[in-house]
């Protein structure tokens, strides 16, 4: 496997339905703006799109790509029992747990918007709206456990275009804003769920390659099966935890007219660092690393986790100060339209400069937990996570009242970084992590590039001021111009100071 390759395949088609996703919020941002029924909407929104994320980013592989590479090893009639079992108990599960929410729907968007409560239009309005988009879970989660056989098989590319699929839908029903009014959040809702179906049936023709889909509904659960399920759970909470930290952010939120909002447009901002620096190569590097782990090839081991770990801060590191300084910038280019006026773009700015300080910790705790979930444990990055969520929930609430919204992204920032340094100390207690000799000299040089790449684009925010400004209608191209100039900046830099090699891209693991 080559990791820069892989994860260079894997981002590339995560960049895009980050794009469509952009064209899709800005579209929301112009026709909803940051109003009640974009509170509604995303709240409807927040919960499907959740569970695509913990599912589809990395949190089922983290469970099933080791003990189905397990399982390959022995021989494909042992992987095909295995992956049929776990189909059929994934299937069962999920029906009954669609239903059951459904039915009690009212109390569960209580629990998840309980500040809504003030408003019973608002409250009945949310409602409506996820019981339309809630079957997405269903096929949502099917559609992970696919993409999961093909990254277990190195194959990123069809499993990591999927999303694409969902931001489709989203901006075909759109571009009828105008003719639709207040109708287009149901409309929305329902393109969701429509696009989840659409998602599970395009990954169903590519699994065929490697495993054809059949139910059995007489089998017993044997003792490899309890050992998954009994990861699962874990990993879904552990590899998540970020969502989970911005669902509770959410419910918290919700007590204030906007917040839910503003959380959202930043999020969508952050998400993109986070699932090229993290994301990508989290999932990327478990397949390989789980089979070195059954091998015990710890040269190899040693190798592929500093690499990862390298190429994880060579990504975030710009992202974070970048992020830093043109937090207002970017939300300005980017929702800054119609109905997202300036104080919109003020408070889901100052979201975003809070969220960037947690972005390096976000990208090395899914990294991180990858070199447990290698080794099959996932109950010990489980439960740091746990207590990191507490941590989120003690501080949001503590300081909500006197602050406001802002102590979300403070929180949880905050959260994250008491994650990531204890999953490092566990690391290095249980000698599943070793610095190699290159480690801190690569480190050091790429913390050089990003710092002169920052003062590149802040002179150069600083030169278009004017230009990027609320009021004028080309800023977002000026943004892309800065964006692009400060990417080639630090390439160069690191390029030229050794940072990164042209060799690395050719290299195998």
């Amino acid at each position: 496997m080559n990791l820069i390759k892989s994860t260079g395949t894997f981002s590339f088609f995560t960049i895009v339905s980050r794009i469509l996703g952009y064209l899709r919020d800005i579209l929301i941002a112009i026709f909803l703006g940051a109003g009640p029924l974009a509170d509604a909407f995303f709240v409807a929104f927040r919960i499907p799109n959740t569970f695509r994320r913990l599912f589809s980013e990395g949190t089922f592989n983290a469970a099933f790509v080791p003990s189905y590479t397990s399982e390959l090893s022995n021989g494909k009639d042992f992987s095909e029992k295995f992956t049929t079992k776990v189909f059929s108990l994934l299937i069962l599960v999920l029906f009954f747990l669609v239903l059951i929410i459904e039915i009690f729907m009212p109390y569960f968007v209580f629990l998840i918007a309980p500040g809504f409560s003030g408003s019973q239009e608002k409250m009945d309005l949310a409602i409506d709206l996820t019981r339309i988009t809630f079957p997405f879970l269903f096929f949502i989660s099917l559609s992970s456990f696919f993409s999961a056989i093909m990254n277990s098989h190195n194959r990123f590319a069809v499993a990591a275009a999927a999303p694409i699929i969902l931001n489709f839908f989203l901006i075909s029903v759109l571009f009828y804003g105008n003719y639709l009014g207040d109708k287009l959040v149901y409309y929305l809702s329902y393109a969701v769920t429509l696009a989840g179906i659409a998602q599970f049936i395009y990954l169903y023709f590519y699994v065929k390659k490697f495993y054809k889909p059949k139910l059995n509904f007489k089998f017993t659960i044997d003792e490899k099966i309890k050992s998954f399920f009994s990861k699962l759970l874990p990993s879904i909470f552990s590899s998540g935890v970020a969502q989970i930290n911005i669902l509770v952010g959410t419910i918290i939120a919700s007590f204030q007219a906007g917040a839910v909002s503003y959380l959202y447009y930043a999020d969508r901002i952050y998400q993109i660092n986070l699932a090229i620096a993290g994301i990508a190569i989290g999932t990327v590097i478990l397949p390989q690393l789980s089979r070195h782990v059954n091998s015990n090839e710890n040269e190899k081991i040693k190798l592929l986790q500093n690499k990862a770990l390298e190429f994880s801060l060579f990504l975030s590191l710009p992202a974070f100060i970048a992020l830093l300084i043109a937090s207002e910038e970017i939300i300005s280019a980017l929702f800054g339209y119609g109905t997202f006026d300036e104080l919109s773009v003020k408070n889901s700015s100052k979201a975003l400069f809070y969220f960037a300080f947690g972005l390096p910790a976000f990208s090395l705790i899914k990294v991180f937990s990858s070199f447990y979930f290698a080794r099959q444990n996932t109950k010990l990055p489980f439960y740091i996570s746990l207590t990191s969520v507490f941590l989120n929930i003690l501080i949001s609430i503590t300081f909500f009242n006197k602050i406001g919204f802002i102590i979300i992204p403070i929180a949880t920032s905050i959260s994250s970084w008491f994650n990531c340094i204890l999953l490092f100390i566990f690391l290095k207690k249980d000698k599943f992590f070793n610095f190699d000799l290159t480690f801190f000299a690569k480190f050091l040089k790429i913390l050089f590039s990003s710092i002169i790449m920052s003062i590149i684009v802040y002179y150069l925010l600083f030169y278009f001021e004017t230009n990027l400004s609320y009021n004028e209608s080309f800023k977002s191209i000026f943004l892309v111009g800065i964006v692009i100039a400060g990417l080639i900046s630090y390439l160069l830099i690191a390029f030229f100071i050794k940072a990164f090699k042209i060799s690395d891209i050719n290299l195998r693991y």
